[in-house]
């Protein structure tokens, strides 16, 4: 057995307060802690019986039914302490000879429990920014062609990565810039941060602040936890606002204090919190029209259109439909199972003159139709008719509609000076694609009064 000046010692260092009677309820001892909490002197609390000081007590408690009385909330006898108390009975061979309280002042309590409850937001708050945080899926190495046009969109993006210069992407819908954002991303210092993307044009406008900047609990109806705003979430990495053009104006006043000040403030909340975000905003809107009819900010518009990257539309990408075809057929193969080989050349050529108004994202949707609904290895016009609108320009032989002659060979010479340009050398490449000569190209410019718009 542990000698009496260890077990006095163990007793003594113990941080809860400890109180200890006989049978008939006399105190003969308290721990330091005791007299810490309550004010009262060992000398002074061993003169006093349980029964008399503290009768509704957890001790007194303990020793008349013998049973153990747990999480008890009272006042200690004899001060001002109010505490919460675990007492039992001590048995000797069966019989009750005391018993002993051990508790904390409900201060103490109060503040574990608001402890546990802060630790417990913490945990809630990182779940969630857990969930919710991404990285960026795509490098430039994703962006599929070789054509003038696109190079140098991407020879501007990667120059824009190595800053931390707020980035616009301009460019019709399906043109891929959410592809280049988060190129833009992965090429940048920060990519090893989080990359959050928030299409503005999907969240309704009473929703849209909330996403931004996060609340506080009760900050509004519904709102029952507190939520981390996208800025937040993507703190030391990029955030990517798609369709900024159909931001509010209220919002777009909030945004360019965000911009400026670097700092953010959650719906409800009075504490400003510091951001280090990367912007990267895109539209297929034309923001400066909508700066001069009023609904969008000039200043937020210039601060904004730090870099811009106009990304040209599919059918002003001359030479790369044979590679971004070959590459989705590739990746649809591996999402059907199929065995696609490629395109026969009369479909390549009416891909490549097709005017694609939903541009890549059509392409792919197009050529999706197409695998699914075909078990031939190879993608012929055949295949490919039932898809296209009556805009392409080039008629099938399994179409019904007849396009006069005239108006097919003007369509065709306005495709070939789009594509070679409108030089003399721009000529001669056309002339050469069309199987003409220059001076019958010449004539036939003069003849559909082509010859002003395309010198």
């Amino acid at each position: 057995m542990l000698p009496m000046e260890m077990i006095s010692a163990i007793l003594d260092s113990v941080q809860e307060a400890i109180e200890v009677t006989d049978r008939n309820g006399q105190i003969i001892y308290v721990n330091p802690a005791f007299c810490q909490i309550t004010g009262i002197s060992l000398a002074e609390r061993t003169k006093e019986n349980i029964f008399q000081v503290s009768p509704e007590g957890a001790l007194a408690l303990a020793l008349k039914t013998g049973e153990a009385v747990k999480g008890h909330r009272t006042r200690v006898g004899g001060s001002n302490a109010e505490v919460i108390s675990n007492a039992v009975p001590i048995r000797v061979s069966g019989e009750i000879v005391g018993a002993v309280v051990i508790f904390q002042h409900i201060t103490d309590i109060i503040k574990l429990t608001e402890e546990v409850r802060r630790s417990s937001n913490i945990i809630r708050n990182l779940s969630d920014k857990y969930g919710q945080v991404t990285k960026s899926k795509y490098d430039f190495a994703h962006i599929i062609g070789s054509s003038n046009a696109i190079k140098d969109c991407i020879r501007t993006a990667k120059m824009a990565a190595e800053s931390s210069s707020t980035v616009l992407l301009l460019g019709e819908s399906g043109t891929g810039k959410e592809l280049f954002a988060h190129a833009l991303h992965h090429a940048s210092p920060r990519r090893e941060g989080p990359f959050i993307a928030l299409n503005c044009a999907a969240i309704p406008d009473t929703l849209l602040e909330s996403e931004l900047f996060g609340y506080h609990r009760g900050a509004f109806t519904g709102a029952v936890k507190d939520k981390i705003g996208k800025f937040e979430l993507a703190h030391a990495g990029t955030l990517f606002l798609d369709e900024i053009g159909d931001m509010n104006l209220l919002l777009q006043a909030k945004l360019l204090r965000v911009l400026q000040e670097k700092e953010i403030e959650r719906i409800g909340g009075t504490r400003s919190i510091a951001i280090d975000v990367r912007l990267i905003a895109a539209t297929n809107r034309n923001l400066k029209e909508l700066v001069r009819e009023g609904l969008f900010r000039e200043d937020l518009y210039y601060r904004l259109n730090v870099v811009e990257i106009n990304l040209p539309p599919l059918r002003e990408r001359y030479g790369d439909m044979a590679e971004l075809a070959n590459y989705i057929i590739v990746r649809l193969n591996r999402k059907l199972g199929k065995k696609v080989v490629g395109l026969s050349p009369d479909a390549l050529t009416q891909l490549d003159t097709y005017q694609w108004p939903g541009n890549i994202r059509e392409l792919e949707n197009v050529l999706e139709r197409v695998m699914v609904a075909s078990d031939s290895d190879r993608i012929t016009v055949r295949h490919l008719a039932p898809h296209l609108s009556l805009n392409s320009l080039t008629v099938s032989t399994c179409e019904t509609t007849i396009t006069p002659l005239d108006q097919l060979e003007r369509m065709m010479i306005e495709r070939a000076l789009e594509k070679c340009g409108g030089s003399l050398d721009g000529k001669k490449e056309a002339a050469r694609q069309l199987n003409i000569s220059l001076a019958t190209l010449y004539n036939k410019i003069k003849k559909y009064h082509l010859l002003d718009s395309k010198n």
